[in-house]
């Protein structure tokens, strides 16, 4: 599927509470300069327009015509059938508004919707962390592929996206991948977001501190006092991090054990990685106690950090070797490590979320 090198043209959409960005896609390359038009987020209507514009506005600059319009939007919704839901950031949205089926009849080509986790998740998998992550396998003589991903953004809150072999698991619902909800390992009786999220840090920081709500920094202040490079108390800092973290890698784990795939984190809070990163690794190869006190691995598979060097380097070369063939005198490739990893994307949260939806039009054209 390289379609980097796809001569078709699709356009796209970045949903924001309060502007819409339009965009075209050709050869997972934007092909035209970003047009910006406000959403009018209380007004049908008005948001209908801004849409509906906005693609023209696009078509218009294009020297080609697109074969298709892709793009996430927030739920809930129909995604399958394009029919939006009740929306908190645009709250114009009520009752469920045929979205999709109008973009199609005003431009007479097929119209993709999806959740923006969901298109990020696949990006990643056909565009982004997984290929580059499959030809370092490659390169080193590994016969290890890896065709299962689990995207994750961490920021506002904690979404996620399931690939399986090249086709992104949506579900009966379009809610698959919903591990917002999963349940907060160190707060039971509440949901990860309670954590992993930008409320998460600033909530522990101000425990830690002792400080007031008022004054609370930005996460990204917060990483910058755990680094020592702003005043501020940095073990409450450091804590924020880790413990959110600690309370990731229990969520992932009990995702990547029905998945057994790489995981990639993106999103806003994914830029202190160096901090919380080694928490999230740390809880998924932790321990289970049996009664006897016995102790016993979480995952089937190991896993390693892939952004640490000597990490990466281990999960490349994995345990291979050659095996004999019984019978003959034949021999074959055996790697015997079961791992997974975790990584931090490479190309950022938007561009993973276009190519998504770029590769998902495409992609259900060809089907």
């Amino acid at each position: 599927m390289k379609y980097n090198e796809d001569k078709r043209t699709v356009m796209t959409l970045d949903a924001g509470g309060t502007n819409f960005v339009f965009s075209a896609i050709k050869g997972n390359k934007n092909v035209i300069e970003n047009i910006v038009m406000p959403s009018n987020a209380d007004d049908l209507d008005k948001c209908l327009y801004s849409i509906i514009y906005g693609f023209e506005q696009v078509k218009l600059r294009l020297n080609e015509n697109p074969v298709a319009i892709s793009f996430a939007f927030p739920g809930p919704a129909d995604y399958p059938n394009g029919i939006i839901g009740d929306l908190q950031n645009l709250p114009a949205f009520r009752g469920g508004i045929a979205l999709g089926p109008m973009l199609a009849e005003k431009f007479g080509i097929p119209v993709y919707i999806n959740n923006d986790g969901d298109l990020y998740a696949y990006g990643e998998a056909l565009s982004g962390y997984l290929p580059d992550l499959n030809e370092k396998l490659e390169k080193s003589g590994s016969p290890k592929r890896f065709k299962n991903l689990l995207g994750l953004t961490l920021g506002t809150g904690f979404g996620a996206g399931i690939v399986r072999d090249g086709n992104l698991l949506l579900g009966d619902n379009s809610i698959a991948g919903e591990i917002w909800l999963s349940r907060d390992k160190l707060c039971p009786a509440t949901n990860i977001e309670e954590h992993a999220s930008i409320r998460g840090i600033k909530k522990i920081y101000i425990r830690e501190s002792g400080i007031s709500a008022d004054v609370v920094p930005e996460p990204k202040d917060i990483y910058e006092i755990a680094l020592g490079k702003k005043g501020g108390n940095i073990n409450a800092a450091k804590k924020a991090f880790e413990e959110m973290g600690e309370a990731v890698g229990d969520a992932i784990s009990n995702a990547i054990t029905l998945i057994d795939g790489i995981a990639v984190i993106g999103g806003g809070l994914s830029g202190a990685a160096e901090i919380f990163l080694p928490a999230v690794v740390k809880e998924m190869n932790s321990n289970f106690i049996n009664p006897d006190g016995t102790e016993f691995p979480r995952l089937v598979a190991k896993v390693y950090n892939l952004e640490d060097e000597d990490d990466m380097q281990q999960f490349v070369k994995g345990s291979n070797k050659k095996i004999k063939i019984p019978g003959t005198e034949k021999t074959i490739q055996y790697d015997s490590e079961m791992r997974v990893g975790i990584g931090i994307s490479k190309i950022g949260t938007s561009s993973a979320i276009s190519l998504g939806a770029y590769a998902f039009a495409l992609n259900s054209l060809d089907k």
